[in-house]
């Protein structure tokens, strides 16, 4: 293959992941193009009712990589810097931004990269490379890197639920989110931390990311955090999957004055009982968190480094770009694995 083909993974549904070869994007004033060296497949990435409207499309944003060719006007990077890359970010003049709502920024939700990470090379637009492309220190491999953008998304959440030092989590659903939740909030000085899912392979791996107690979420599961928790409720509770039933129980599991994080988007239109009057009784607070701003990835990748934050451990697979249609169908089936990671250069 010349060096003007690019291979890339092209999604049309979970189970129809194509390796084609593209044109190498070309990059313009302000712009970088990265060799992507490790590219991790997201929970976002396989949620089918979502992405198979705007089918078929390169996903890919959770990547770290070194830049291959520079664009006119850039002068914070260079040719073999290792990097990773925020593929949303924020504007920075609008409203919501200038009160810290980076999240809701129209901009935010608008800039991607070309095309998205499961490919050998990505350019990266002027405003990310402006604002949303960051150096890898020396201690953190390519694979780590991967970890910044969801490590970041999971700092801001922590933060808006307000989780301080001392305070009991419940963490409900331990995947890949769960677990980076459980391992930032004991890095932050969290008391005691309790992880429930419906899989025994993800308990095993919560108790691994730091999880105190662990427990089957099969059955009564706020009398099981209570009895794991010193027969009280979480201070904090953070809700990492759209489970229906997952979402009912935490409304039962914070402690008085707590508060709940959901943290996994359910299916548009989808509705729940809301208790209104226990919550407001109890005086428990809700919040909702989408994306990492770059403020929480530069503490994301601080966190990486010093070690602070481990996630070697949560990488299950690794495998080449021709194989990324398997790890959609892992990711998908969510039996086996934590976290898969795309090496696009094999």
């Amino acid at each position: 293959m010349g060096k003007d083909k690019n291979r890339v993974a092209v999604y049309y549904r979970n189970d129809d992941v194509r390796l084609e070869e593209r044109p190498v994007p070309g990059i313009g004033p302000g712009e970088l193009l990265l060799r992507v060296e490790a590219s991790g497949i997201c929970g976002s990435d396989v949620m089918e009712w979502y992405r198979v409207r705007k089918a078929p499309l390169v996903l890919g944003h959770e990547i770290a990589g070194i830049v291959e060719e520079v664009g006119e006007g850039v002068t914070r990077f260079g040719k073999g810097d290792r990097v990773t890359a925020a593929h949303h970010v924020p504007c920075n003049t609008c409203k919501y931004c200038l009160r810290g709502e980076y999240s809701v920024c129209d901009t935010l939700r608008t800039t991607n990269f070309d095309p998205g990470g499961f490919a050998e090379q990505v350019r990266l637009p002027r405003i990310n490379v402006d604002r949303g492309v960051f150096r890898l220190p020396d201690e953190v491999s390519f694979e780590e890197g991967t970890f910044a953008e969801p490590l970041a998304c999971v700092l801001r959440g922590q933060r808006i639920a307000g989780l301080r030092p001392g305070d009991s989590v419940f963490v409900l659903g331990s995947g890949i989110s769960g677990l980076l939740h459980i391992a930032a909030a004991r890095a932050l000085g969290a008391g005691r931390i309790v992880a429930a899912d419906i899989s025994r392979f993800r308990l095993d791996a919560a108790r691994n990311a730091g999880a105190d107690a662990v427990f089957l979420a099969d059955r009564d599961v706020g009398g099981q955090l209570r009895q794991a928790n010193g027969g009280l409720g979480a201070d904090v509770v953070v809700v990492c999957t759209a489970a229906p039933p997952a979402i009912n129980a935490a409304f039962g599991c914070a402690d008085r004055g707590g508060r709940i994080l959901f943290f996994a988007p359910s299916m548009p239109g989808e509705a729940f009982p809301f208790p209104l009057y226990e919550l407001w009784r109890d005086g428990v607070n809700i919040f909702f968190s989408y994306a990492g701003p770059p403020g929480d990835t530069v503490q994301a990748i601080e966190m990486l480094r010093s070690r602070r934050v481990m996630v070697h451990g949560m990488v299950t697979h690794r495998l080449p770009l021709a194989e990324t249609g398997r790890g959609f169908q892992l990711v998908a089936r969510a039996q086996d694995s934590i976290k898969v990671i795309v090496l696009p250069q094999k």
